[in-house]
């Protein structure tokens, strides 16, 4: 399993944002991805039905079975408003060209064209989008247990190692060390 990256320059972001806008649905499913939090599993699992004239998400996480229910900023509700027009509640909230659920390996492909084009270079995947709303929320907030519960890790290590704070906190030691 390859080690995918957070996003961390917000110029990249906005670069990534002004490709994908090409495609209301890659654009909303970044947005969706980077302002969440939520794994691409939940993000693919959710239909138009919950997420149509809501201000927060419920769902029940797939890989830990555990209730989540967070509010919609205004912007992305704004965005899923736009996008959904005349869609049926019933339907998937992203599909694919071919009207199916849209997958992994696609939205895979999606942000690794984009990162190309944004000239990112590290490795992206699509857990990036989780990782890249970690990093910001972090140094945001500078709040690390209020992630570890929002993002619902073991412990404050762990979160620290999966935004890449860690290992960028022990580089920026090394450099500023000198005897």
């Amino acid at each position: 399993m390859n080690i995918v990256y957070p996003i961390k320059d917000k110029s990249k972001i906005a670069l990534m944002k002004k490709i994908l806008s090409k495609n209301q649905r890659n654009l909303l499913l970044f947005d969706l991805g980077i302002n969440s939090g939520l794994r691409v599993s939940d993000i693919l699992g959710l239909d138009i039905k919950d997420v149509k004239n809501k201000s927060y998400i419920e769902l029940r996480e797939k890989k830990t079975n555990k209730f989540k229910r967070f509010p919609i900023n205004l912007q992305i509700q704004n965005e899923i408003s736009n996008f959904i027009t005349d869609r049926n509640p019933d339907e998937p909230l992203f599909v694919s060209q071919k009207g199916n659920r849209l997958s992994r390996v696609q939205i895979y492909k999606i942000l690794n064209r984009a990162a190309k084009k944004a000239e990112i270079n590290v490795r992206i995947g699509t857990h990036s989008l989780r990782k890249t709303f970690g990093y910001h929320h972090y140094k945001q907030f500078d709040d690390i247990v209020l992630l570890q519960k929002i993002l619902n890790h073991s412990s404050t290590a762990v979160t620290l190692r999966y935004i890449g704070l860690e290992q960028e906190t022990i580089d920026k030691s090394y450099n500023n060390f000198y005897l």
